[in-house]
């Protein structure tokens, strides 16, 4: 044999390392790739559950504030129209204090009474107005 009828070796211009990773099937070269996929899709569930709960309490908050503003406009009502003895705006006080939220504002016009209750989440304040009076009004 000849030097020159000896074909050149097609991997000789191909560096070591490479040649080795070419020796190592493809299924070993990609152990554990689905594991971080995994990992991946964990990690952005968490991030959005993490991002919306706060938005679900705030609306569940938001639903408490509006039966405390309903039950202190009902209150106010009920005692401008002699229903309830006492103040319009003392019983929508309490109304709104027994429901966990404050009163905002508490206004009279006859016997429609228009308030607002509030209360504060997660440095927010929440605020709902209702209005409460006799059939018609």
């Amino acid at each position: 044999m000849q030097a020159s009828d000896a074909s050149p070796d097609p991997t000789a211009s191909v560096p070591r390392a490479a040649r080795e990773t070419e020796s190592v099937p493809r299924a070993a070269r990609e152990n554990g790739s689905g594991t971080i996929l995994a990992v991946s899709v964990i990690a952005a569930v968490l991030a959005l559950v993490g991002m919306l709960i706060p938005v679900g309490v705030a609306l569940a908050v938001k639903q408490q504030v509006a039966g405390a503003a309903d039950a202190a406009a009902l209150a106010a009502a009920d005692t401008a129209s002699g229903l309830i003895a006492g103040f319009p705006c003392a019983a929508a006080a309490r109304a709104a204090a027994l429901n966990g939220t404050q009163l905002a504002r508490c206004e009279l016009d006859g016997l429609i009474a228009t308030v607002a209750a509030r209360t504060g989440y997660l440095g927010f304040e929440i605020t709902v107005e209702a209005r409460a009076g006799p059939p018609g009004s």
